[in-house]
């Protein structure tokens, strides 16, 4: 014979939970690359004050996936971000 169903929280619970408590869904918003919105073709190295835009505080390069630019885009910032900081228009890390 098989032993009785446990119960308890968590165990072989099915259903809604008591008190009615909806879960609520959250939404996140797609992440548009703004070069392709704003049709920009080449990403130029000594433009810093865009360049900085995707630099951590700790002189990383942003991700692709918290950035939102496309993976092409991704590539030419990049590159961009390693030129202008090896003619010493970026820092390569913070003191």
């Amino acid at each position: 014979m098989a032993p009785p169903p446990r119960s308890g929280p968590g165990r072989g619970r099915k259903g809604p939970v008591k008190g009615g408590a909806k879960k609520k869904t959250f939404f996140r918003r797609r992440k548009v690359c703004r070069f392709t919105a704003e049709h920009i073709e080449y990403v130029d190295y000594k433009d810093v004050k865009l360049l900085q835009q995707y630099i951590l505080e700790r002189a990383k390069i942003l991700p692709r996936r918290i950035s939102g630019n496309s993976a092409r885009h991704q590539r030419m910032v990049q590159a961009a971000i390693k030129r202008a900081r090896h003619l010493a228009l970026l820092p390569f890390t913070t003191d």
